[in-house]
Formats: structure tokens, C-alpha cells, sequence
């Protein structure tokens, strides 16, 4: 089956608009994602140095086909990245996640509406959604709960050839906040 998480559309909310990640956004997305404080609670905390940052996120990413870039809608200005995974069509389940908003927009209306956009975009194709958050990282854990996804449980994934322990989210199209 054709999987519909590698040809992404442009997706527009409020204030924020999602379209596929370039090579060309490497720049804007490094400056977005340099605060050491972005990956203080993830599995890689070293994420905001320029070469991890490539190596592990970034080539990552654009080898996914599936990420997105989010900016202010009116500014243009780059708020970070987000991307579809795990996509799984017999399960109709798809996992939202490397997902990163710079400071400036913590605690407000951004992460709900970057996750709706998604949510809205993958609910198209699937009725399960996964989000596979660092178990330590609260901020995350704290932040996907309110967009209403529920816990699962805990379990340990391999990423970039390392185990980490993550916490298993997930939203149901039946239960959708």
C-alpha cells in the first residue's frame, strides 16, 4: 500500500504552517533547534550541537520523507519540526513524533495546533496515532497528554542504534479530544 506520509501537503492553521522539510532548510532549522534547553529532557541531550544535529535529527528527518517544517504563518519565522513514522497499514497506525518547537513558543497554543494539523492530516488515513516520548522528558509527556493523547505504557526502542526508554502515547480517531 502507498504510503500517505511521504507525500505531505502544506497544511495550514492560525498561525502556523507545516510543509515538507528541505535540504535547504538546514540553516533556519539548526538556529531553531540550537537551545541546549530544547534537549534537556530527550534521550540525546546533545542534539543542539551542529554535528549531532545532522548526524541524528536532521539526515534522520529528510531520509523520512515525512517531516515537517513548522513556521509562524505570518513571519515566516522557523519554529521547529515534527514528522510521521511507524506507518503501518494493516493496523491503520501511524507515530507523530521527533518533534521539537523552539522556547519562545512553550506553554502556548503552538503545540496544540501543529499536533491538530497533523492529527487532522494523519486521522485521514489512520485511526490510531503513536507518540513515542523520551520517559523522562515530562515537558513531552506533559504536553502530549494535554493535546489528549493517553498513556500506553512504557517500553524500550531502538533509535540511531541506541536503546532508550520511551513512554508509549496514543490518540484513537474514536477518542479524540
Amino acid at each position: 500500500m502507498d504510503n500517505p506520509f511521504t507525500r505531505l501537503p502544506v497544511m495550514e492553521g492560525s498561525f502556523l504552517r507545516l510543509r515538507p522539510l528541505q535540504r535547504s532548510d538546514t540553516e533556519a532549522l539548526y538556529q531553531a533547534a540550537s537551545d541546549p534547553l530544547i534537549w534537556e529532557q530527550h534521550p540525546d541531550p546533545l542534539r543542539y550541537q551542529r554535528e549531532r544535529f545532522e548526524q541524528t535529527y536532521l539526515a534522520g528527518a529528510l531520509a523520512s520523507g515525512s517531516a515537517l517544517l513548522v513556521t509562524d504563518k505570518h513571519s515566516g519565522e522557523v519554529l521547529g519540526c515534527s514528522r510521521y513514522y511507524d506507518w503501518d497499514p494493516e493496523r491503520a497506525e501511524v507515530a507523530v513524533g521527533f518533534t521539537f518547537i523552539v522556547r519562545s513558543r512553550w506553554g502556548g497554543a503552538t503545540n496544540a495546533e501543529l499536533k491538530r494539523l497533523m492529527f487532522d492530516y494523519a486521522f485521514q488515513h489512520a485511526g490510531k496515532i503513536w507518540l513515542h516520548i523520551g520517559k523522562d522528558n515530562w515537558r513531552s509527556r506533559k504536553g502530549s497528554e494535554k493535546v489528549g493523547a493517553v498513556f500506553s505504557h512504557e517500553a524500550v526502542r531502538e533509535i540511531g542504534g541506541q536503546p532508550h526508554d520511551y513512554a508509549f502515547y496514543c490518540v484513537t480517531r474514536e477518542h479524540r479530544s
